[in-house]
């Protein structure tokens, strides 16, 4: 499907890009490249699913799911960051369903299905001043991504046809699945589990499985539920009203050990003068990546190990009054948190090996909802093909793709110009690149970049 067609060619050239992915990340690096390349040029957008909309996880999702960002920090645009207020403003379904009360729009947290509408509307109103752009949305999947002789990349389409881009931006998320393997979606759930399903377990601690366990709760189910975490941290409170970014100025220890205690101390220090370990914890995020890049591999081995399932629990935080609803869950006694590593899914369950034990034992449920922290797919055949041909390489501990700020992936020999990925693949060399404020920012970036690599390309011709 054609969106839009060009009105006036540019010297009979048009430079060609390509997005793999449809999801927030797509439409992100779609809305970024309008407003920042100034020449023509042609855009295909691939995903194998049907639906077109502003994020797969946000387009399905139930207006009961709220987003952990505050409104004030999820404008797709870098020059204007209160645009997404503004736009729930002139949204007068949301305005009278916003308590009179609340002084802005700012700092209230809104459900993912508000945020799709306004991407998409966003993407939309991007196309339309672009009459120079013609964006065509394609089901074909991605089979391989190959330089070629010309420097361009061809890729390798599931139907066995081929085509050619300048650029090529891989926007998939933590990896590229087929319309089968997306997650459990509640409702399917809650219409398969027997009237006499009394225990549903929800694998993982993050937002997720948060998530989950209230849509159980507001689709009727009424009988047990576990959260099965192997950590047992769960995602803490943001404060009631927006925690600005306090942190000690001086510069950070070099070592992992005395860089944890200068954070708590950090932390103790915010509190006592009057802020929050939120408000210390959002300045701590600021220095994440420069901190990151300094550590050595086994200190980051380290982090992960024993301090990664903490970290995340404090930087991807609950609307309070969410938290809240989690605190009262928790204590009603039907809902419970169990430590323990899941070994092996069997239909009347899980094979668990609990918290300080060394033994396993069956964990009964009518229902397993997997809802774990995702991590970058670099098994899968299109990653792992652009592995092996060197256009790609891994970050230092395995967990992602190796890229920079801008997501231009990094070969084991240098840049692999033109060639990106946009996101959590990149969560390896990027901390907190899987958050909504951080994507929009490497989008501009690298449509920057983009808009700059293509001038000489295109007045060359």
């Amino acid at each position: 499907m054609t969106v839009h067609g060009f009105s006036v060619p540019y010297g009979g050239q048009h430079l060609q890009i390509a997005i793999v992915g449809r999801g927030f990340s797509g439409l992100m690096m779609a809305i970024a490249l309008m407003k920042s390349v100034s020449q023509p040029f042609q855009l295909r957008m691939f995903d194998p699913r049907p639906v077109i909309s502003g994020g797969q996880a946000l387009a399905t999702a139930r207006a009961t799911e709220i987003l952990n960002s505050r409104a004030r920090d999820l404008s797709v645009s870098t020059g204007e960051p209160k645009d997404f207020t503004r736009w729930l403003q002139a949204y007068q379904h949301f305005r009278e369903a916003v308590s009179a009360a609340i002084p802005g729009f700012g700092q209230i947290f809104v459900p993912k299905v508000i945020f799709s509408d306004y991407v998409y509307q966003r993407f939309s109103e991007a196309l339309a001043e672009r009459t120079d752009v013609s964006i065509q949305m394609s089901l074909e999947g991605i089979t391989t991504i190959r330089r070629n002789e010309t420097g361009r990349f061809t890729l390798g389409l599931a139907d066995g046809s081929e085509a050619v881009y300048d650029t090529v931006v891989l926007a998939t998320g933590y990896g590229l699945k087929a319309p089968q393997e997306e997650e459990q979606d509640t409702e399917v759930v809650l219409r398969s589990l027997s009237i006499s399903a009394r225990h549903v377990v929800v694998m993982g601690n993050g937002l997720r499985a948060v998530d989950q366990v209230l849509q159980l709760r507001d689709g009727g189910f009424e009988g047990r539920i576990t959260i099965l975490s192997r950590r047992g941290f769960l995602p803490q409170p943001h404060t009631r009203m927006p925690a600005d970014a306090v942190f000690p100025s001086q510069p950070m220890p070099s070592q992992l050990r005395h860089i944890v205690r200068f954070v708590r101390k950090a932390c103790a220090q915010a509190e006592e003068n009057g802020w929050s370990w939120q408000a210390a914890m959002n300045g701590l995020r600021k220095r994440a990546r420069t901190l990151w890049a300094s550590l050595p591999p086994s200190e980051k081995r380290q982090f992960n190990r024993h301090l990664r399932a903490i970290y995340d629990s404090h930087r991807n935080r609950l609307p309070a009054d969410v938290h809240e609803r989690l605190e009262r869950e928790l204590a009603g006694g039907m809902t419970e948190l169990k430590r323990g590593t899941t070994l092996k899914r069997r239909p009347d369950g899980l094979i668990v090996r609990w918290a300080g034990q060394a033994t396993e034992e069956l964990f009964a449920a009518d229902e397993v909802i997997d809802c774990r922290c995702l991590s970058p797919d670099l098994k899968d055949p299109v990653i792992a093909d652009l592995l092996r041909a060197g256009l790609a390489s891994t970050d230092e501990l395995d967990l992602g793709l190796a890229v920079n700020p801008a997501g231009e992936l990094l070969t084991p020999w240098g840049r692999s110009a033109g060639l990106f990925a946009i996101g959590p693949l990149g969560l390896g060399s990027l901390p907190d690149i899987d958050l909504v404020p951080e994507i929009v920012t490497q989008t501009y970036t690298a449509a920057a970049l983009i808009n700059a690599r293509s001038r000489p390309q295109l007045q060359a011709g």
